[in-house]
């Protein structure tokens, strides 16, 4: 056998783990991209407000959990404090896990989650349990041995912390994991802090519209009433729903529900504009739904800039004889429900003339029909009753179903009720006001005869209606 055919043999194992070593830097260079990507859109998403803060803070984790294949992850959010954790969000347990861990607290910021809020500093563990400031885990808790920690900041200060534990391939964590989980950190504050500053516009926005809308007046009497208003679920929305209810000094009581069209900042002020505009007018001139509408459309038209806005203006009235009148004008605006005292309920048919807004030249029309006692109408606004996946006149034909069972509850609760089994999709806002009318009308003289009602015709609180969600 010649020299040249006794070669040694290759480093065979030497290059297996090169190459293993080299594949798995190029996975965590494709995951490094995918988590790229995967950032870019949810930054993306925080800024076309598709996405509120809980959905952030879940998806950073599961980018993290990702980019280093780590099986479990959490993410910890502190207290205003800074000492404790106020939130606790944990990804990738099972449905066997979570059970096994049901009755237990979640973490408060104990152990080596409290070093890493007392040290913001990343750490990497590779045993849990021999490190100093283990607190070890509560019963039915997974085995976790390895753990990677960094902080988040967000202008300064210290937000949480992201933790990933137990890589897939059951090797510890390395400094390069390191690396893109403290580059995954510093992403997520911008996404965090934008998401945490449109969360605080929003409600900021909702609460101005809140204080935009009226309280019912403390009297009313003979008639009864009650409002309520819930914000739609959708994020980024800021509606032009509005309410108000009056009595006018000939013996009638007035009631509107309006929507203008748009959900932002400048809907909810035109709101208050328009609502404040018709006040006046309902004082000044004594005239009919129609007219005192096409006063107003006229008079927004050439004083303002208010966008286009569906109302339904009404009067409860002392009919001619004996009893009630209920008059109105539809602006573009979904009919009143009628639900008399034995549990019936429609709504009142009328075409609806254009919205506010649009062509202040056409002419307006009134609908009139009578009124009985103890009688209730209702007015809403479209978001009680749109649906993407059904008509509107299956809506309306619901809603009217759920008054017609509810007729007998007193006011405040038959308003929260119907917002509460709302027939819509909750895409929208929700407004509804109720008038109910006595069994007795006053004398022409104004005095009061018969029953009156005792309870003060107020908007229901927040703690009783749902006002505040």
């Amino acid at each position: 056998m010649s020299e040249d055919s006794r070669q040694p043999d290759a480093p065979v194992a030497p290059r297996l783990r090169l190459g293993a070593e080299l594949e798995r830097i190029a996975e965590q260079l494709r995951a490094l991209a995918r988590a790229q990507d995967e950032l870019h859109d949810l930054y993306e998403a925080v800024l076309s407000r598709e996405v509120e803060l809980p959905v952030v803070l879940e998806l950073i984790v599961s980018t993290g959990m990702q980019l280093v294949g780590a099986r479990y992850g959490a993410l910890g959010v502190l207290d205003e404090q800074g000492d404790s954790l106020a939130l606790f969000l944990p990804v990738g347990l099972s449905e066997r896990e979570r059970a096994g861990l049901a009755g237990v607290e979640l973490p408060r910021g104990r152990g080596l989650l409290r070093h890493l809020i007392t040290h913001p500093a990343p750490l990497r563990v590779d045993g849990i349990s021999g490190h100093p400031d283990s607190a070890g885990f509560p019963a039915g808790h997974p085995p976790m041995h390895t753990l990677l920690g960094a902080p988040i900041a967000i202008r300064g200060k210290i937000y949480g912390d992201l933790y990933l534990s137990e890589r897939r391939d059951g090797r510890p964590f390395d400094g390069r994991d390191e690396d893109l989980i403290v580059a995954l950190a510093g992403a997520a504050a911008l996404a965090i802090d934008d998401a945490r500053l449109y969360e605080k516009a929003r409600r900021d926005a909702e609460r101005f519209q809140r204080l935009l809308l009226p309280r019912l007046p403390d009297h009313l009497e003979p008639f009864d009433a009650a409002a309520i208003y819930r914000a739609a679920s959708t994020p980024d929305h800021v509606g032009g729903d509005w309410y108000d209810a009056l009595l006018v000094p000939d013996l009638a009581c007035a009631a509107v529900i309006g929507d203008v069209v748009g959900h932002d900042l400048q809907a909810a002020a035109a709101m208050a504009q328009t609502r404040n505009m018709l006040r006046a007018l309902l004082y000044d001139r004594r005239t009919s739904p129609s007219a005192v509408l096409a006063q107003l459309d006229r008079t927004l038209q050439a004083i303002t800039d208010s966008p286009v806005t569906t109302a339904c203006l009404a009067r409860i009235e002392p009919a001619p004889s004996a009893g009630w009148t209920l008059r109105w004008s539809t602006a573009g605006h979904p009919p009143p429900l009628l639900i008399t005292s034995d549990h019936r309920a429609g709504h009142l048919p009328a075409d609806p003339d254009l919205p506010l807004g649009i062509d202040s030249t056409l002419r307006r029309h009134d609908h009139a029909r009578p009124f009985p006692a103890d009688a209730t109408v209702v007015f809403f606004t479209d978001g009680l009753v749109e649906h993407r996946d059904h008509s509107l006149e299956a809506g309306l034909q619901r809603l009217a179903a759920i008054a017609a069972a509810h007729a007998d509850l007193p006011l405040a609760d038959l308003v929260r009720v119907l917002i509460e089994e709302h027939p819509s999709d909750g895409h929208d806002d929700m407004a509804v006001l109720a008038l109910r009318a006595p069994r007795i009308r006053p004398s022409v003289s104004g005095q009061q005869v018969g029953r009156t009602v005792s309870r003060p015709a107020t908007e229901p609180s927040a703690a009783s209606t749902g006002k505040a969600e």
